[in-house]
């Protein structure tokens, strides 16, 4: 009888621990996904084109960044920008203005003015990170529902010369300083924060940096391949996914 009580016993508290477990587990799922409840995140799917970034000179993935534009005021923030550009790590040039001409100028005002639009947009997700290889890439941020955005993303990969953006120019006996190839292109979609749009942005023009007039965005002269750089590119606006601690 004795052991047949203490059997007894032992399966309540197997039953019991078993049950605890799977309630704390719920609890802990539905409190991961009430609070994504009435939040939205905008994130940026990128490919990066293997091909092309062995063809070019140096073998490197490109240097992009991408940030957010209120459409009423012109504020931005940076989203993401890849370390070389971030830090200014340019493997002994201190700098290379032409890489990302639009971004430095945009970071500029940004460090300028710190309106980062903290209000509207995480600041906890704004990234740099190191330089994505070939291949997929992804990062998100998280905005007020129903805003509207201006989307930019600016990518320069670094020795795709080509007959027009040459490495040296015999004729005029001048050669790419920077190496940087072709010039840095500007991408733009504009985006409301509904769950569930998508939109592919649309190339603006290459950044051009003018000694006098500053960075001009002008019509694509001379770009080749550079156009495929990225060779897919879905910004799409999701709730965020569910975490127990952010």
């Amino acid at each position: 009888m004795f052991f047949i009580m203490k059997f007894a016993v032992t399966k309540n508290i197997i039953v019991t621990a078993i049950f605890s477990t799977f309630f704390i587990a719920g609890c802990l799922v539905l409190f991961a996904l009430a609070k994504t409840w009435n939040k939205t995140e905008i994130e940026f799917r990128i490919h990066i084109n293997k091909q092309l970034v062995r063809e070019s000179t140096f073998g490197e993935s490109p240097t992009f960044a991408i940030w957010l534009e209120e459409p009423e005021t012109g504020s931005t923030q940076t989203i993401f920008v890849t370390n070389r550009a971030g830090l200014g790590d340019w493997e002994g040039k201190t700098s290379v203005p032409v890489a990302l001409p639009k971004w430095f100028e945009v970071n500029k005002s940004e460090q300028q003015s710190r309106n980062m639009l903290k209000n509207k947009i995480s600041e906890r997700l704004t990234i740099t990170g190191a330089t994505p290889k070939p291949g997929y890439f992804s990062t998100r941020v998280r905005v007020t529902p129903g805003s509207m955005w201006n989307c930019w993303i600016e990518v320069n990969l670094a020795g795709d010369f080509n007959e027009k953006f040459k490495e040296y120019d015999e004729e005029a006996k001048t050669s790419d300083e920077y190496k940087t190839g072709q010039p840095a292109l500007l991408y733009k979609a504009i985006i409301k924060a509904e769950e569930g749009n998508r939109v592919v942005p649309d190339i603006a023009g290459m950044c051009i940096l003018d000694p006098e007039k500053g960075v001009t965005i002008q019509p694509l002269t001379g770009i080749t391949n550079a156009t495929r750089i990225f060779d897919e590119i879905i910004i799409a606006v999701a709730r965020p996914k569910p975490r127990i601690v952010e």
